[in-house]
């Protein structure tokens, strides 16, 4: 259906309520506060309604006279067919009409509201399930701050102070912006310091002091990984560099006005190399943007941060780190595969198929992670997997030691096949398993403390 939430400014505006009961004051106790002119006609009426001095209260039956001059009709009659013969003529009339219960007769529907002053939420699942609206209206209504009508009118009267000090209005939006997220954080007004001080960031100035540059992790899997710290950051850049293994859904938190430029590896297409990407981030740096690099799992677990870090240092930029869950221990935790377990593993060693910048050479020092007795893990190796698992087995490791496979993606969900160390390059191989994927080899491989709802596990033959 095409309905569309317009919010339409109904104070002094004519409105009828057919129907005096239960229902009819329910309605009538959701418009109040938008100061509607509001009738209400029927041969009954609650108390409550005739006792409410805003509300013009006339106990007789519904004529279609009443219909004149109104802007909108709610249908709440007990009657079926008075409800249906009151829609019929606000259609012919061409004025919105809500019917109660009888979706197919409104020309509008009712929202879960939530009203704190001039902030107002409307939650609608187009008459699917009101219970389901209730439900979110309720989680908006926790997150709103207590002093949510003094945030408002500070940020309303900060429009003049942005337009009197930010000539550009892409850096004034980003600066209304952020002023907005701040307050909301802070859950009050910026001071009069805070104020200027952000100010300043935004204002064009000769000789202006370079901008700053965040490298952030977006975890592994679902957007909602990431660390708060890291979701207030993504939504105040003014430049997002990102590359591939997050959920682009991460990216729809950034402003409409951030530069959103994608650095990112996929196959058949041309890929920036670190050196191009340490060169951007230095460049939008120098022209005063605050850069965020966002990248998948941890910046600093095989993720070239470090790099980035110390080419931004040399160039004289500002940097800072927000940590991200790594797929090392996200994958196995979402497979119900512990990494340590007492009696079992009371370590695990993260390890790498890559070990040069080309990424050509299998870890030089695998015979001594053979030696160890904890749990490996093995990122960017499921192309050697079958190498990775003989070496293990040459140097030392039982042939029957458990190992697993895991593949993660955006909704959730992990694909996982599990086997001995012998079998498991087969059986990932016949299971249709690709990368990328996480490997574990040890005892707690053949764990599985999983709830059995977000995992797609891959029988063993």
């Amino acid at each position: 259906m095409g309905y569309f939430p317009f919010f339409v400014d109904i104070q002094g505006k004519s409105g009828l309520i057919v129907g005096g009961g239960r229902i009819a004051a329910h309605k009538a106790e959701k418009l109040l506060p938008f100061l509607p002119k509001l009738t209400i006609t029927a041969p009954e009426i609650a108390q409550e309604l005739m006792d409410n001095p805003l509300l013009d209260c006339q106990k007789r039956a519904f004529m279609d006279s009443d219909l004149e001059g109104k802007f909108f009709v709610i249908a709440a009659s007990g009657s079926q067919e008075l409800n249906r013969h009151v829609a019929e003529l606000c259609r012919e009339k061409k004025i919105l009409v809500n019917v109660v219960d009888d979706k197919e007769a409104c020309g509008f529907l009712f929202p879960s509201l939530v009203k704190e002053g001039r902030l107002t939420v409307g939650v609608s699942t187009e008459g699917a399930s009101p219970q389901a609206a209730a439900l979110v209206r309720s989680r908006i209504a926790q997150e709103i701050p207590g002093s949510m009508e003094e945030i408002l009118d500070y940020l309303a009267g900060l429009r003049a102070y942005a337009r009197e000090h930010i000539t550009d209005p892409g850096r004034r939006a980003g600066f209304l912006k952020e002023a907005a997220l701040l307050c909301m954080e802070k859950n009050r007004a910026l001071g009069e310091e805070e104020r200027e001080s952000l100010c300043e960031e935004y204002q064009e100035v000769e000789g202006k002091r370079p901008g700053t540059v965040t490298l952030v992790g977006a975890g592994c899997g679902p957007w909602d990984l990431v660390t708060v710290r890291g979701l207030d950051a993504v939504r105040t850049a003014q430049v997002l560099v990102y590359d591939d293994l997050m959920d682009a859904r991460l990216l729809s938190h950034a402003s409409e006005s951030c530069e959103k430029i994608y650095v990112g590896k996929r196959k058949g297409r041309h890929s920036m190399g670190q050196e191009e990407i340490n060169g951007l981030l230095l460049q939008k740096a120098k022209e005063g943007k605050r850069v965020v690099r966002l990248k998948g799992g941890d910046p600093f677990v095989f993720g070239r941060g470090g790099e980035e870090i110390l080419a931004l240092r040399e160039g004289g930029i500002e940097t800072a780190l927000i940590p991200g869950i790594s797929s090392c221990v996200a994958l196995p935790a979402a497979a119900g595969i512990p990494v340590t377990f007492r009696g079992l593993s009371r370590s695990f060693h993260v390890a790498t198929a890559h070990t040069n910048r080309e990424g050509g050479d299998m870890p030089e020092h695998l015979k001594d992670l053979a030696g160890l007795s904890g749990t490996l893990v093995f990122l960017m190796g499921f192309g050697r997997l079958k190498e990775i698992a003989e070496r293990l087995i040459e140097y030392g490791k039982s042939p029957q030691l458990p190992a697993a496979v895991i593949r993660g993606n955006f909704g959730g969900t992990v694909r996982v096949v599990r086997g001995q160390l012998w079998e498991i390059a087969r059986k990932a191989k016949e299971a249709g398993m690709e990368a990328p994927a996480v490997i574990l080899v040890g005892e707690t491989a053949g764990m599985d403390l999983g709830d059995g709802r977000r995992q797609e596990e891959e029988g063993v033959k």
